[in-house]
């Protein structure tokens, strides 16, 4: 009877080698887990994300292709006086760059810009806080909110200039009335998208309402937000824009009809190009500050 109890069954004896081994252990360095990484892997993960670069930017690089040999040997001579090609571009753009003009207009735009858009961030938002969270609030101001949000921005631009001017006040306030309401509405709507759980529990817990606001309104709401500033960037620049065509003498909306006034067309298409950069820029630097005031939504989700 011992001899069967102590003798290992052809079960067993068909597992245990390979265990003491440790070639198909899952933990051992035998296995994939325990591997390190070998440089031809390390190629491989580099080259997929190069691929996957390359296949976002390849819309991008397709358009700039057809800019440049499109004017010269798909459309007629006469065109290309009207739309030069890349290069031409490029090379009166690198001579505004070294003349300082383009440095000009664009520091001139960027102060009106953020000077704007800052005013329009603020007040927004702690107004959205507020309509939120007192309901009489919103009833009292909502009639009022509506009819100026439906109201064209640049309809409003004659009665700006006519009031203020055609210095800096009047370019300032349109960018800010621009970028106030999409701040405005996301907030209003972030703040009433918050869980009513997590109010609850706060307040079960014993916050007071500025401590609810700090750690459970806010940081619930502050994704909806950003959604609205990043709007709201977009809004003002385009706005400033038009507004520095119709009066000014310095920016980049003067020098892009400047240009085309003078005949200037690749400068102008120099401008123009030059527009869509600052937004591409302006929508990143935006998306940065969403992460980084959104990183405990980032822990939260790596943990579970």
């Amino acid at each position: 009877m011992s001899t069967v109890l102590t003798r290992p069954s052809e079960a067993d004896a068909a597992v245990d080698p390979p265990l003491q081994s440790g070639g198909g252990h899952a933990g051992g360095p035998g296995t994939e887990s325990g591997q390190r990484p070998t440089p031809a892997a390390g190629l491989r993960a580099a080259a997929h994300l190069a691929g996957r670069a390359g296949w976002k930017s390849l819309a991008v690089i397709l358009f700039l292709a057809l800019w440049e040999l499109g004017p010269q040997y798909l459309a007629a001579p006469a065109t290309r006086v009207f739309l030069p090609p890349l290069h031409e571009v490029l090379a009166a753009g690198a001579r505004l760059v070294e003349n300082g003009q383009l440095q000009s207009h664009l520091q001139a735009s960027l102060t009106r810009s953020v000077s704007g858009f800052g005013i329009a961030v603020v007040s927004a938002v702690v107004l959205g806080l507020l309509i939120a969270w007192y309901g009489w609030l919103n009833s009292f101001l909502n009639p009022l909110l509506e009819l100026f949000r439906n109201t064209a921005t640049l309809a409003l631009l004659p009665v700006f200039t006519l009031l203020l001017g055609i210095g800096e006040e009047s370019k300032i306030t349109i960018v800010a009335y621009a970028a106030f309401f999409p701040v405005l509405l996301n907030t209003i709507a972030g703040v009433r998208t918050v869980d009513p759980l997590l109010i609850r529990a706060a307040k079960s817990l014993g916050l007071n309402s500025f401590r609810l606001f700090q750690k459970v309104i806010l940081p619930s709401a502050v994704p909806t937000i950003f959604t609205g500033i990043r709007m709201a960037g977009t809004s003002s620049i385009l706005v400033l824009i038009a507004a520095e065509m119709v009066g000014a003498k310095a920016g980049l909306g003067y020098l892009i009809v400047n240009s085309q006034m003078s005949f200037l067309i690749p400068d102008m298409y120099a401008g123009i190009l030059t527009v869509s950069v600052l937004g591409l820029a302006v929508n990143a630097l935006l998306v940065a500050l969403e992460r980084h005031f959104s990183r405990w939504r980032t822990a939260v989700g790596s943990t579970s």
